[in-house]
């Protein structure tokens, strides 16, 4: 479970920046034309860069996160998660900003878990 969450941890931090930059930054100057063409019209420098970033950024991130959503539904049955909490894990993945609370909320989550197994395995035996 461990290389699990490690792995989780970079993939969801990965996930979330790539958003945020895709959404705050590649998304606007790619479209900024659409909004004032005479300020920013097709074609320009600011318009290629967001091109090119949504292109690229767009697709790596379409592909890390199918690798996140594969990462975190493995961690979820591990941990043994419920429904509830993987599913909004896996969307929030989606979302800007929010996916790294869904983070944070998931890695106290699963160190709960590691921590009580710990202390399972720590304990002195029952004798009855």
């Amino acid at each position: 479970m461990k290389a699990a969450l490690a792995w989780y941890r970079v993939l969801a931090t990965v996930v979330g920046i790539s958003i945020i930059v895709l959404i705050l930054i590649g998304l606007p100057l790619d479209r900024l034309h659409d909004v004032s063409p005479g300020l920013f019209p097709v074609g320009s420098s600011g318009q290629q860069l967001g091109a090119g970033i949504s292109a690229v950024l767009g697709t790596a991130h379409g592909f890390i996160y199918m690798g996140f959503l594969f990462v975190a539904f493995t961690l979820s049955r591990l941990a043994h998660w419920t429904i509830a909490f993987t599913v909004v894990t896996l969307l929030c993945g989606t979302i800007p900003f929010l996916s790294f609370w869904a983070e944070r909320r998931a890695i106290r989550q699963v160190e709960g878990v590691l921590g009580r197994r710990a202390a399972a395995a720590d304990a002195p035996p029952v004798r009855s």
